[in-house]
Parts: structure tokens; sequence; C-alpha cells
């Protein structure tokens, strides 16, 4: 009996032995899965981060200005800083909407529209006392920086380093855009663009801005035909692109993709065309009434 003790206990050691071994092992394994399911999520985090949008400084390229022009002037300066700060905001608050090019359709792309209105706004307000600055266009479009890596020249494949990984799996296409939850019921009630484009495409259609507008001096009169021509390649091309996106994008697509868009654009050569006509005449007000677009079905 004396001797069949230590046998007794060391098998009773073997086994405790073995067990915390394996209790050890264990530990190991789920530390290193906690570890990487830690590595991925940080990893989530950084593909996550939206970047900033940077822009060209128009101030410092300016030439004198004259004083009668000083608060138009700043007026306007002061709203291209606006709109880089809400192009910013929007990137953030679209982190993992979208799918391919989403941030150059979405926001690069529409605030490059605004800032062509605005520094066009600049020149010409320098340009009624003095000489009129050229090639302020160039400083329009801007650039995502650090969480992306959107080119400069507003390119189209901007979207591939859009604000996240997540961005790439909704099925937006080549031509997603936007987010700004709006419906696209403008003028026309009850038909809201919030399930996608995912049936017939339908029809756009905008307001009419030739008969609204007033005589047309002579001197304008090249310029505003070319100004009206433009509308109406935009309508040309934005109701291809329904045509041609029929399926994709999720809630507001139509709005934000293409409805939205659109208005941008508008809006700008609108206010070109008044402003043709306000160099020899009286500019005609509340044209930008006239921006906004509807989708028929």
């Amino acid at each position: 009996m004396s001797r069949a003790l230590p046998k007794y206990n060391k098998r009773r050691v073997a086994i405790i032995g073995g067990a915390a071994a394996v209790a050890l092992s264990g530990a190991v394994i789920a530390g290193s899965a906690l570890a990487g399911e830690t590595s991925k999520s940080n990893d989530a985090r950084t593909l996550a981060s939206p970047g900033t949008i940077t822009c060209p400084d128009v101030k410092s390229q300016l030439p004198a200005i004259p004083a009668s022009a000083q608060a138009e002037v700043s007026r306007n300066l002061d709203l291209l800083n606006t709109q880089i700060a809400e192009a910013n905001k929007r990137l953030v608050d679209t982190v993992g909407q979208g799918g391919p090019n989403f941030v150059q359709n979405a926001i690069l792309g529409p605030l490059k529209d605004k800032r062509v209105s605005t520094i066009d706004r600049i020149a010409i307000a320098i340009g009624r006392k003095g000489t009129k600055p050229q090639g302020l266009d160039a400083l329009a479009p801007c650039t995502l920086n650090a969480g992306g890596a959107a080119n400069t020249g507003g390119a189209a494949n901007a979207g591939n380093a859009a604000p996240s990984a997540a961005a790439t799996q909704q099925a937006g296409g080549n031509n997603n855009a936007g987010n700004n939850g709006g419906k696209a019921n403008t003028g026309n009630a009850g038909n809201n663009a919030n399930t996608g484009n995912n049936n017939a495409a339908g029809t756009i259609t905008c307001p009419d801005v030739k008969s609204k507008l007033p005589a047309v001096p002579a001197s304008a009169q090249a310029e505003v035909n070319r100004n009206l021509d433009l509308l109406n390649t935009q309508i040309a091309e934005a109701n291809k692109r329904l045509a041609s996106s029929v399926g994709q994008g999720g809630p507001n697509f139509v709005q934000n993709a293409i409805l939205g868009p659109l208005k941008d654009k508008r809006v700008s050569t609108i206010d070109r065309i008044a402003i043709a006509i306000g160099r020899k005449g009286t500019k005609p007000q509340g044209l930008d009434s006239l921006a906004a677009c509807t989708l028929n079905k």
C-alpha cells in the first residue's frame, strides 16, 4: 500500500498537469482570437475615416479688387468657405454609403459646380470696374485628402478611395452620389425617389427657362443661347444616367445621384444667363426657382 500511493499521486499530478496545459493553450488561442478581432476592428475604424476635402485658395490668386466690388467679392469668398465646410460635413455624414465614385459624384462634383459659379461671380464683380481676372475656374476642383485620395482634377475615380471600405458594399454603380435624405418630388407631389432606382426609369423634366427670360440684349444673346443649350444638354445627360442606373443605389438614389447634381448644375448655368443679361440690361431675379427638376413615371 505504501508503494502504491506514490504511483497514484504521480498519475493524479500527470492528469492535473495535462488539464492545466490544455487550459493554458485554450487561453492563448482565445487571446489570439481576441487580438485578431481587435486588430480587425481597428482596421475597420481606420478605413472608415472619411478624410478631409481641401480646395485651392482663391483669395490669394485675385488681382487688386476695386473698392466698389470689395463687398461682393468678400461675400463670395465667405461663400466658398461655407461650401467647403458643408462638403466636409457631408463627407462625414455619408461614411459607408454609396458605391463606386460616390465621393466624386455626390460631394466633389457638386462642390466643383458651386465653386465655378461663385468664382465666376467674383471675376465678374472685379471686371465691372477693373480687368476681369482670367483662368480662375482652374481653382474650382477640390481634393479628398487623408482618408481618401480623390484626383484634384475632379476625375471620376475619386470613389475608389471613398470615405470607407463599406462604401463599396452598396451597388450604386459608377454614378452613385449623395445622401441628402431628400425626395425627388420637387414640383411633383407624391413622387418619392426613396426606393432606389429599381423600377422603370421614368423621365426627368425641368421648368422652361427661356420662356421666363426678359428681353435679352443683343450683346448677351450668344452667351444666353449657349447656356440655354447647356441646360438642355444637362437634362439629356440626366435622363440617360437615369435609364442606365436602373436597379442601382439605395434610398434616395435618384434624388442624390441624379436630381441633386442636376439642380446644382442648373443653378450655375441659370446664374450665368442672369449675369449675361444684367451686363447690359436689368438682371432678372428669381430664376433660381427654375433649377429644381422632377422625376415623372
